[in-house]
């Protein structure tokens, strides 16, 4: 028997076309789920799909923004259609660099949008599939930055403390209907996005800037989305039936040894 299997599991993934949500998603299937990827790039959605097929793995796509709750929750509906939801992953969401001074209402709205209200609409569309079977799963991506301060991350940090204490709130609220929901919260982690924000905002030193960011952990690295990825793994398989209402942080030592 495979340990953390989750063969007959039906698990949706948002933002699973790249980065976390895409190791995320290979992970999942590799280990027997069907993976529902929800992501508002094509492209890339596709892509995955493609991969985990030649894998022999099971996976469909659905395009998504999941700030728009009527398409949220329509798609939620066609994939409840054909098979039982099992597992939520609340992956998507964006960044934005800035202390409040130079972060304007529209840099606030937009992460609300995605980060904040892209997990409401997740989890709210989820529920009543889950209470209907006694049972589910939701894993959401939270970040160090939910409970200490990063410079330069007004919104990011607002955003995912609105998501460490949505994660708890719903844990507490459906505890009793066999609903388990917790959170990963990553430090930095090694994906295309770290690659194209250092390209585009240090085109003359990247290499320099890898090796900073990548010191700023005290392991010395920048996190894998495959270790993202295990950890999410486990939270959604039996193995962790005793777990809920609470946050994982996954950060190479940054909370505990900084300072």
């Amino acid at each position: 028997m495979m340990v953390f299997s989750l063969k007959g599991k039906t698990a949706i993934i948002t933002g699973g076309g790249s980065g976390i949500g895409k190791a995320i998603a290979t992970t999942f299937a590799k280990h027997g789920a069907n993976v529902c990827i929800l992501d508002f790039n094509v492209e890339n959605g596709k892509a995955t799909v493609s991969e985990i097929e030649k894998d022999s793995g099971s996976a469909s796509f659905y395009q998504c923004d999941v700030a728009n709750q009527e398409q949220v929750e329509a798609i939620f509906s066609k994939i409840a259609n054909n098979n039982a939801i099992d597992i939520l992953v609340n992956n998507a969401g964006i960044a934005h660099v800035g202390n409040i001074e130079n972060t304007n209402s529209e840099d606030l709205d937009r992460l609300y949008n995605v980060n904040i209200k892209g997990v409401y609409n997740g989890m709210k569309a989820a529920i009543p599939h889950f209470k209907k079977q006694k049972k589910g799963v939701i894993v959401n991506m939270a970040s160090i930055a939910s409970s200490v301060g990063i410079s330069d991350r007004f919104a990011y940090s607002m955003t995912k403390g609105a998501v460490l204490t949505m994660t708890y709130s719903v844990a507490k609220d459906y505890v009793a209907e066999g609903i388990r929901c917790n959170c990963i919260s990553p430090a930095r982690v090694h994906t295309p996005f770290v690659d194209g924000f250092i390209a585009k905002n240090y085109p003359d030193n990247q290499a320099e800037m890898f090796e900073n960011l990548s010191k700023t952990q005290p392991i010395g690295r920048m996190g894998k989305p495959e270790e993202i990825a295990n950890l999410a793994l486990y939270l959604c398989s039996d193995e962790a039936a005793f777990i809920t209402g609470t946050d994982f942080p996954i950060d190479g030592g940054f909370i505990k040894l900084n300072g």
